[in-house]
């Protein structure tokens, strides 16, 4: 990846992607991820549902937790990218103070990605059953549902998957990764 702004920084960043569960946030991330890694980059996705079972386990949804959940997401990040690693994190992060969190904890090259598509299509969408379940009261505090989602107000980039294919929405992300960040390769052995 060439920076064709500053061709000299070093390697690596964070991509935080933010958006409704049911967005594309995880595709995007895994699938960008995949293209990196096959040209052997260092690349890294964290996805809030996985740190969810491990890191971040034992975290609930109330606006503490939340703001835990994102702290540690960032502080791993902020690691990874210090060793040149493209980051790729996949996280409702529902409050504009969580994301100003994690841009604080990482610094210079984080960029706030809003996956955005329309709370119906979400809906229409709910891989994981989470929609329903909240509608029918099993699932409290669930972000666009009982929980408000504060829509970034100037993200570096905005994607709107409501009418887009994967394919089209990785492309854009792709160009803005290639775009502003360096990426650091895998050394043989």
């Amino acid at each position: 990846m060439q920076n064709t702004n500053n061709p000299t920084h070093a390697p690596g960043g964070v991509l935080w992607l933010t958006g409704l569960s049911g967005a594309g946030k995880t595709t995007l991330a895994t699938a960008l991820k995949q293209r990196l890694a096959n040209e052997g980059g260092l690349a890294v996705v964290l996805d809030g549902d996985i740190l969810r079972t491990g890191l971040n386990a034992g975290l609930g949804f109330s606006p503490a937790d939340r703001q835990e959940n994102v702290r540690r997401t960032a502080e791993v990040a902020a690691l990874f990218k210090a060793e040149g690693f493209v980051v790729i994190c996949a996280l409702i992060s529902p409050a504009a103070a969580q994301r100003q969190l994690a841009r604080t904890i990482v610094g210079e090259r984080f960029f706030e990605v809003h996956v955005s598509s329309d709370l119906s299509v979400c809906e229409r969408r709910d891989p994981k059953g989470l929609y329903a379940k909240a509608r029918s009261g099993t699932l409290a505090e669930f972000t666009g549902v009982a929980s408000p989602y504060e829509v970034p107000a100037m993200p570096d980039l905005a994607i709107d998957t409501s009418g887009s294919t994967i394919a089209q929405s990785l492309s854009e992300l792709e160009r803005f990764a290639r775009s502003r960040l360096r990426l650091a390769y895998r050394t043989p052995g």
